[in-house]
């Protein structure tokens, strides 16, 4: 997905996210989206080179809270 476009909606995304879409979507740098990825239990995987992420399996982890902040 280019970076210039706008994200308006769940529909505007692809069906498979990349590292850039992450970041995108969750406002974090380059360098924490690479984090992120590699967190275990984050839902992505491999295309040769590439980390893949399903937009569903995305949205489903995110609604898991999966990673939330402990509070102090």
């Amino acid at each position: 997905m280019s970076d210039n476009k706008k994200l308006k909606n769940y529909d505007d995304l692809p069906l498979v996210l990349d590292v850039s879409d992450i970041r995108r979507i969750m406002g974090i740098s380059r360098a924490s989206a690479y984090e992120l990825v590699h967190t275990p239990g984050f839902p992505a995987f491999r295309s040769g080179r590439l980390i893949k992420v399903s937009k569903k399996a995305f949205f489903d982890w995110m609604a898991k809270g999966v990673g939330n902040v402990q509070e102090q």
